[in-house]
């Protein structure tokens, strides 16, 4: 079959670039690079230059100032204005890139440029703008998997994204026929934060023709990095907005600077929509003409999660306390344009009179609410009284289940009756098509044990009965299918859950019966209990229930919590969720909706539940993770199969379920065996793959061998799941054979030259093959969510932290035991809340990385900087040239034959532990 060529594919594109305005500019290395960008922030700053062009010693001043920065400095410094002291003594601006009018900036495209440092790179195709690399296109020939692409940018940012390349913002990756983009980070980048392009309406464009005309469009690119692109002080990185983000802002934006009307965003849960309404509210608090943004968000959303990205993304934004006053003293504060508050607070701050004066203030101004999880009925209640006191306000929802005639509001009120327009849609079935949520797998459990047939729906609806539900019995089935199921269910426990309940003294009974099993399972529980519970008789007050749960955390998580502080102990549960510490937590309604964590991957259901209320607390589940997280996980003992049906169906707008439910156990397992059928046709035992002498033939069973992997990944999410070779058609033993097969391949090719092999870029999902919880993901994800400010609790949690790392069987981290335990003792406890993890992780690797190599290399009489040219020809290539070696070493042959297994094996383990 012939293929476009890649070179035709961008000769294509650059036509196609330059058809479209782009200025075509030679761009050879990186000295072109270096001079075309003095050119151009001397054009470009014309009249601020006086028409005077930057001397040389200037220039190199500016050079100073912003070469060879992080990337995340790199995309603050392109957004400000450099001050630069000139030849004379006075100071100029220098505007690096317009961010207000930006298709005023200047296009250029190049192609081929050649970057030779160690290693010779030649990159594809770079939009500069105003001389800056901004944007770096890979394209691979049409009929390869364009994932090729992705692998040779990382490599790139390893090796060879230096200097001026530190500004890259946005990379592109197609093949022809399909495309992606994705932002630039100083730490890993995921594959699985790569979108298509889409037009409004959510149809995506994958076609690189296509792509082009749209997203390349020069001042379409130049809005895409000076609007949507969003820099994150807290985690230090770059990110970028997926289209329907996009599409939704500007809908947004239009209507509230272009009309009075109102309107809402319905968008999937799990979409994204934090940094959507942020994204908008930052824009039109930067509107002259409005006075305030308010981001109203219900009370009990307040939650760690909600403070950290507001305040990530506008400093002081977030009004946390429980206490009007601070509400009223930032609307006073004039500086402050964007105010993230409870919808509460808002509506007693506009009918108590004290506030009077200053509210007064705003009852005629332009000012914007945006309101998270609009679909909830407090804000209906409580709309009336904020809309009689701003008289000029507008109002803007978000919600991911909005109120429709099917789920209306108990005053009968639709979410399009407060928010009159719905503006942009991205439904859960687009959102699954595009990879970015992921679908549910639902098992119903039958667990009645009365005469009333569990199947009719209509009658078991109508029980409330404890008499039935908590009958001793039928709990005790439940916590047992639980706890015989959830090891499996939730991969080895790398992923937590939650176990939602119908009320307080059914969730207080289950964790009694959870204590009375012998399991290994960290469960907690948490809810808010009632004020007035001692005056109504009980036995046992949920206050004291509490009280235990809360004793019971703090002896396994060596914490010190009480009710007196819950706040903490609702912040930390939330954190230990995240980070898969927590095993099982049990709630009634907490964490239901607006929780967000990757590591979440079941939901147990012990409670009815239906429409919105349902597919919010289904999709705390489906968030996008690794490969070992191929869908959220609903396990239900009630028969919500109806309700689940025409929840999807609702909030899908479709007839089908299929979209968003996977498929059957039987369906995975049929699957199963035609990939297996597929692998034994290339190499019918283990032995037979190393006769798989040609690299297509060890391509093909590479690719079908991990759909056998990630299929068997699926499988292993069933309760049913055995590993049983009759009705798998293989063995354990045979299984494990062919994937020993498979990673010696994946090691060899770590060992080949990028130039020569096929392989090079294929990806291996090493991750399906490891299912030790504790790895080096695991570990960095504590850290960084260690909460520096309160150094009791840090300790506690640098002790457990090391405690995990003794107990790891992961090969890559205990290689890296000692430099994190390193990195605990001598750096963390003197870190604080605004310093970034990852960042000062790196820095303090590097450190001892180069104090390992300054020693090793004077036992060895070696120079430091002959040793680090042999590690990084090692990381780059897999390949140690002992001859080299010798060359260098200048000794005695016998002396010399002595040292370079040392030399080597030192090369090897140092490129593992700092990798």
């Amino acid at each position: 079959m012939n293929y476009q060529s890649e070179a035709k594919l961008e000769e294509n594109m650059i036509k196609q670039l330059i058809d479209q305005g782009y200025e075509p500019i030679k761009i050879p290395d990186y000295e072109s690079l270096v001079n075309n960008f003095c050119n151009q922030v001397n054009q470009f700053n014309k009249e601020k230059l006086n028409g005077n062009p930057l001397t040389d010693n200037e220039f190199n001043r500016l050079l100073t100032l912003i070469e060879g920065k992080s990337i995340f400095a790199s995309a603050k410094i392109l957004r400000d204005k450099q001050l630069i002291e000139r030849d004379d003594g006075t100071q100029v601006y220098i505007e690096l890139f317009n961010t207000r009018k930006w298709c005023k900036n200047h296009f250029q495209v190049t192609t081929q440029t050649t970057v030779t440092g160690k290693y010779e790179n030649r990159y594809d195709v770079t939009i500069l703008i105003n001389g800056l690399p901004l944007v770096q296109i890979e394209l691979k020939r049409r009929g390869l998997d364009f994932k090729e692409a992705f692998n040779q940018i990382q490599r790139y940012r390893k090796h060879s994204y230096k200097g001026l390349y530190r500004f890259i913002q946005i990379f592109v990756i197609s093949n022809g026929v399909d495309t992606k983009y994705f932002s630039n980070s100083d730490g890993d980048i995921l594959y699985g934060y790569s979108f298509f392009w889409s037009d409004d309406e959510n149809n995506i464009i994958t076609n690189l023709q296509e792509f082009t005309a749209s997203f390349l469009q020069r001042c379409h690119t130049a809005k895409m990095i000076a609007r949507y692109m969003v820099i994150s002080d807290a985690s230090k990185t770059l990110l970028v907005l997926r289209p329907y983000q996009v599409y939704a802002v500007e809908v947004l934006v239009d209507r509230a600077l272009e009309t009075k009307n109102n309107g809402y965003i319905w968008h999937t849960t799990g979409s994204g929509k934090t940094l959507t309404s942020f994204k908008a509210s930052q824009i039109l608090a930067n509107e002259p003409s409005i006075k305030k943004v308010f981001f109203l968000i219900d009370r009990q959303d307040l939650d760690s999660q909600t403070t950290e990205e507001f305040n990530k993304f506008q400093e002081g934004s977030v009004d946390e306390t429980d206490k009007t006053d601070t509400l009223v003293k930032q609307i006073r504060d004039l500086t402050n344009p964007i105010i993230v508050t409870t919808i509460q607070k808002m509506a007693n701050a506009v009918k108590n009179p004290r506030y009077a004066q200053d509210m007064e203030r705003y009852k005629d101004e332009s000012v914007i609410f945006i309101i998270d999880e609009c679909h909830r009925s407090q804000f209906g209640k409580m709309h009336t009284k904020i809309s009689q006191h701003f008289q000029n306000a507008q109002y803007f929802g978000f919600t991911g289940t909005p109120r429709l005639p099917e789920n209306k509001s108990q005053d009968g009120r639709t979410t399009a009756d407060l928010f009159e327009k719905c503006l942009h849609t991205y439904l859960i079935k687009e959102a699954i098509r595009d990879g970015n949520v992921l679908g549910f797998s639902v098992e119903y459990h039958r667990t009645f044990n009365a005469t009333i047939n569990e199947e009719d729906q209509t009658k078991v609806q109508g029980i409330d009965t404890d008499e039935i539900w908590m009958d001793d019995m039928r709990m005790n089935l439940v916590a047992r299918n639980i706890l015989d199921h959830h090891e499996q269910r939730s991969r080895s426990k790398g992923y937590s859950a939650i176990f939602t309940v119908d009320s307080i003294p059914m969730l207080v009974k289950y964790y009694k019966l959870f204590k009375e099993y012998d399991h290994n399972l960290k469960i907690a529980g948490i809810f808010t209990y009632g004020a007035n519970e001692e005056s109504e008789g009980k036995e046992e007050h949920s206050r004291d229930s509490l009280e235990e749960m809360i004793r019971d955390y703090n002896e396994i998580f060596s914490t010190n919590y009480s009710n007196q502080t819950w706040s903490g102990y609702f912040k930390d549960v939330s954190k230990k969720v995240k980070a898969a510490q927590i095993d099982i937590l049990i709630v009634v309604r907490m964490f239901l909706t607006g929780f967000d964590s990757k590591t979440l991957n079941t939901l147990y259901v012990d409670k009815n539940l239906k429409h919105h209320d349902l597919l919010q607390a289904y999709s705390r589940t489906n968030r996008m993770h690794k490969a070992t997280k191929p869908h959220g996980n609903i396990v239900c003992y009630r028969n919500l199969k109806e309700n689940t049906d025409e929840a999807i169906r609702i909030f899908s707008k479709t007839d089908s379920v299929d979209d968003v439910l996977m498929k059957s156990y039987e369906e995975y397992l049929a699957m199963f065996h035609d990939a297996l059928d597929k692998v034994r046709s290339m190499a019918p035992t283990p032995e037979d793959v190393d006769k798989l002498e040609s690299e297509e033939e060890q391509k093909k069973f590479i690719e079908w061998f991990r759909h056998l992997s990630k299929i068997l990944v699926r499988l292993e999410t069933f309760t049913e799941f055995e590993f049983e070779p009759d009705e798998l058609q293989i063995d354990p033993q045979t299984y494990e054979d062919f994937k020993s097969k498979y990673l010696k391949i994946a090691d060899r090719t770590r060992r080949q030259i990028e130039k020569t092999s096929i392989l090079q870029d294929i990806d291996f999902e090493l991750e399906l093959m490891h299912t030790d919880r504790i790895n080096v993901d695991y570990i960095m994800k504590l850290i960084s969510n260690l909460d520096f400010a309160d150094k009791t609790n840090m300790n506690n949690d640098l002790r457990f932290i090391k405690e995990e790392m003794g107990r790891a069987s992961d090969p890559e981290l205990r290689l890296k035991v000692d430099l994190i335990k390193g990195f605990l003792d001598q750096v963390a406890p003197y870190l604080s809340n605004d310093d970034s993890v990852v960042v000062e992780f790196e820095k303090y690797k590097e450190q001892v990385r180069e104090k390992e190599i300054d020693e090793f290399s004077s036992n060895v009489e070696l120079s430091p900087e002959d040793l680090k040219s042999f590690i990084h020809e090692y990381e780059y290539s897999n390949i140690i040239n002992q001859t080299e070696i010798s060359d260098h070493l200048k000794m005695s042959l016998l002396k010399r034959r002595k040292l370079i297994p040392r030399i080597k094996t030192f090369i090897m383990e140092h490129t593992k532990r700092f990798a």
